[in-house]
C-alpha cells in the first residue's frame, strides 16, 4: 500500500510539475507590448489543459484550451503606453508570471552586419560616439531590446534563445547601434517605450531571409542541402528565415527596419523583386496587414578594391526602385555617412544619424509627425540647354539647403564618358542645378554618386542628402 501511495504522490507531482505554463523566450520579464491594440500570447501547457491569461492592468483574465500537443495561444488587449510596470500571469493549474512589462512601441530590427553592428562596435570597426552612447543608455529605461542569436536551421523553427533586456551599461553596449538609435529617438520624440527585436546575421544575402517556397521558385537558387552547404554560411538561403524569422512571427509588432544589400553586390537585377518578395512573405506571416518597412540604402564601400566601379551603384539603385513595389514602404540614403577613409571598411562608424533617419520615416509616416522631413532630394527630370545640363528634383518641401561646393555630379556627351561637372550652380528660383564640364560640350546625360565609393555634398531638408541617381541606362 504504502508503495502504491509512493506512487501517487509522486505521479502527482509530475503531472503538477508538468502542468506549468511554458512561454517562449520572447515573452519574458522586461518585455515591451505592443499598445492599444490585440497582443498574441503563447507557449505550452499541459495537452488539452486550460489555460488562464490575467496581465495586470487590467485584472482581466482570458482563457483557451491547449492542444493534443500542448501548444496553446491567445490574444489580450494592451493599454495606452506608458512607463508603468506591469505582471502578467499564466496559469494551467500552477502559475508562472512575467514581470516589469511595458507598454509601448515594438519594432522588428534586421538584416546584416550593418545592422548587427552593436554599440561596443566590431574588431577594427568602431562606432561613433559608441561609449558616450552606452554611458548615456542609463537614462533610457524606456528603450529596451531583444537580440536573437545567429541560428541556422533547414527546417522552420518555434523557439529562439535570447532575452529582453533594459538599456543599461552592462546591456547596452550589445545592442544593434542602428536599433538603437532608431529607438532612443522614437522614444524621445513620442514620450513612450520602445522595444526592438533584432535579428540579424552578419553577411547574410537576402534569400537567406526567405522561406522555402518563395526560393524554390527563383531559378538560380538550389537547395539542395549539397549545394547549400558548399556556400559561405552566411550566403545560404532559407537558413536564417527559418531559424531566426519564423519563432519570431506570433510576437505584435508595429514595423520593421531592414539594413541589408551588400552581400547581394552583383546580383541587383533580381534584388528589388525579392526583396519585396521579402517584405510580403513577412507581412503574410505576421498577418497584421501592410506593416511599414523602412530600410536603408547601403553605404559607399569599394567593392572589390575599386572605388569607381559600379557594381555598389546598380545595387542601390535596386533598393530605391524596391520603394516603388513595396506598399508602405521607404528607404533612407547614406551616402553622406562615410568617411573617405572608410572607403576599405564595410561598417561606417556613424550608426546614429542612419538610425535616427530610420526613425523620421517612422516619425512622418507611421506617426503622423509630419513636422519631420524625412525624404531626401530624388531625382526627377534632365534637361539640356546647348552645353548645360539641368536637372530638378522631388522632395524639396525645404529647398536645395547647401547652394555652394556641390560635389559628386558627373556628365557624359554620346561617348558615354562620364567627367565630374567643373561647374555646378543652383538656379534658386526653380531649384535647378546646372552642370557643364569642358571636357562634355553637348551633354547627354548625367550621374551623381553612382559608384562604388562617391559621396556627394548636396542636401535637403533636415540636412537629408540628395539620393545617387543616373539619368542613362548604359
Amino acid at each position: 500500500m504504502k508503495g502504491k501511495a509512493f506512487a501517487l504522490i509522486f505521479l502527482f507531482c509530475a503531472l503538477s510539475l508538468g502542468a506549468k505554463v511554458k512561454l517562449p523566450t520572447l515573452m519574458g520579464d522586461n518585455m515591451i507590448l505592443q499598445q492599444q491594440t490585440e497582443v498574441k500570447l503563447w507557449g505550452k501547457a499541459t495537452p488539452k489543459a486550460e489555460v488562464r491569461v490575467t496581465p495586470s492592468w487590467s485584472g482581466k483574465t482570458t482563457t483557451c484550451r491547449a492542444d493534443k500537443d500542448g501548444n496553446w495561444l491567445l490574444t489580450v488587449s494592451t493599454p495606452k503606453a506608458g512607463y508603468t510596470p506591469y505582471e502578467i500571469t499564466f496559469d494551467d493549474g500552477e502559475k508562472t508570471s512575467v514581470k516589469n512589462v511595458l507598454i509601448g512601441e515594438v519594432w522588428l530590427a534586421s538584416g546584416q552586419s550593418n545592422m548587427e553592428m552593436p554599440l561596443k562596435g566590431f574588431g577594427g570597426c568602431c562606432i561613433m560616439n559608441g561609449a558616450d552612447d552606452i554611458i548615456a543608455a542609463v537614462d533610457n529605461k524606456g528603450v529596451r531590446m531583444f537580440t536573437v542569436p545567429k541560428d541556422q536551421s533547414y527546417e522552420p523553427k518555434t523557439e529562439c534563445a535570447g532575452s529582453w533586456n533594459v538599456a543599461s551599461l552592462e546591456t547596452a553596449l550589445d545592442f544593434s547601434a542602428t536599433a538603437y538609435h532608431f529607438a532612443t529617438s522614437l522614444s524621445r520624440a513620442l514620450q513612450i517605450p520602445v522595444g526592438i527585436i533584432n535579428s540579424s546575421y552578419g553577411g547574410a544575402t537576402v534569400e537567406g531571409w526567405i522561406g522555402r517556397k518563395l526560393l524554390e521558385s527563383y531559378p538560380d537558387v538550389s537547395l539542395n542541402p549539397d549545394s547549400v552547404e558548399r556556400l559561405h554560411p552566411m550566403h545560404r538561403p532559407l537558413l536564417m528565415y527559418n531559424a531566426m524569422l519564423k519563432p519570431l512571427q506570433n510576437y505584435t509588432i508595429k514595423g520593421f527596419i531592414w539594413y541589408q544589400g551588400e552581400s547581394n553586390v552583383g546580383r541587383h537585377d533580381t534584388y528589388a523583386q525579392r526583396l519585396a518578395d521579402m517584405v510580403q512573405l513577412w507581412r503574410n506571416d505576421w498577418g497584421l496587414g501592410e506593416l511599414p518597412f523602412y530600410f536603408v540604402e547601403i553605404a559607399p564601400y569599394a567593392y572589390g578594391d575599386k572605388w569607381d566601379d559600379t557594381a555598389g551603384a546598380y545595387l542601390r539603385e535596386a533598393q530605391f526602385k524596391a520603394q516603388s513595389l513595396i506598399p508602405n514602404s521607404a528607404m533612407v540614403s547614406t551616402n553622406d555617412l562615410v568617411e573617405p577613409f572608410e572607403r576599405f571598411n564595410i561598417h561606417p562608424r556613424n550608426k546614429t544619424m542612419v538610425g535616427h533617419r530610420l526613425s523620421y520615416l517612422a516619425l512622418n509616416l507611421t506617426y503622423g509627425k509630419k513636422q519631420f522631413v524625412c525624404f531626401g532630394p530624388q531625382y526627377k527630370d534632365l534637361t539640356i540647354e546647348g552645353n548645360k545640363a539641368l536637372v530638378s528634383f522631388d522632395h524639396l518641401e525645404m529647398g536645395i539647403c547647401r547652394n555652394y561646393d556641390l560635389r559628386g555630379f558627373e556628365v557624359a556627351g554620346e561617348d558615354r564618358v562620364f567627367y565630374p561637372a567643373d561647374n555646378v550652380t543652383l538656379r534658386w528660383q526653380t531649384n535647378h542645378i546646372i552642370l557643364t564640364s569642358e571636357k562634355v560640350p553637348n551633354p547627354v546625360a548625367v550621374r551623381y554618386c553612382f559608384r562604388n565609393f562617391q559621396s556627394g555634398t548636396m542636401i535637403g531638408g533636415n540636412e537629408l542628402p540628395l539620393i545617387p541617381f543616373r539619368t542613362d541606362n548604359w
